[in-house]
């Protein structure tokens, strides 16, 4: 079934001693080559949240329960798209991380929180630097 309207995506921004957890991209001809966070398009007929964790077992091994998920920011931006990407943060998880996609990323690691690499993809970059929460950022807009 075809998504109809703005395509949505979600981010899991999992922290760890100071530390986030990021996926660097690879063979998908999206930001290939730059690190980003866990995440994914939110299926029809699958809430936000509901994506998060699916996106986060499928993506790193993970589980995590859908109460110990928490709303971060709104990314509203125009690229290729008029897109909305939402950033949820798991306070808890079970597991440990490791590349389950590895057509999708090549490399995954927890990186530290005040120094991202330079390769990070620009607008999960913003939404990082955005802070805790709760926050709404438009990027990409003119005027």
């Amino acid at each position: 079934m075809p998504h109809a309207g703005i395509p949505t995506g979600v981010h899991m921004v999992c922290e760890r001693e100071g530390c986030i957890l990021l996926m660097r991209r690879a063979g998908t001809g999206f930001f290939d080559g730059l690190y980003s966070l866990p995440g994914g398009h939110v299926e029809p007929g699958e809430s936000v949240l509901q994506a998060a964790v699916r996106e986060m077992r499928e993506e790193t091994g993970l589980t995590v329960a859908l109460q110990d998920l928490e709303w971060v920011g709104v990314v509203h931006r125009l690229s290729d798209t008029n897109r909305i990407d939402f950033f949820v943060r798991a306070t808890r998880w079970n597991g440990e991380p490791a590349i389950r996609e590895p057509g999708k990323c090549d490399r995954m690691g927890w990186f530290d929180a005040a120094a991202l690499p330079e390769a990070t993809v620009p607008y999960v970059r913003e939404a990082l630097r955005a802070g805790p929460g709760p926050w709404m950022l438009e990027l990409g807009w003119r005027g």
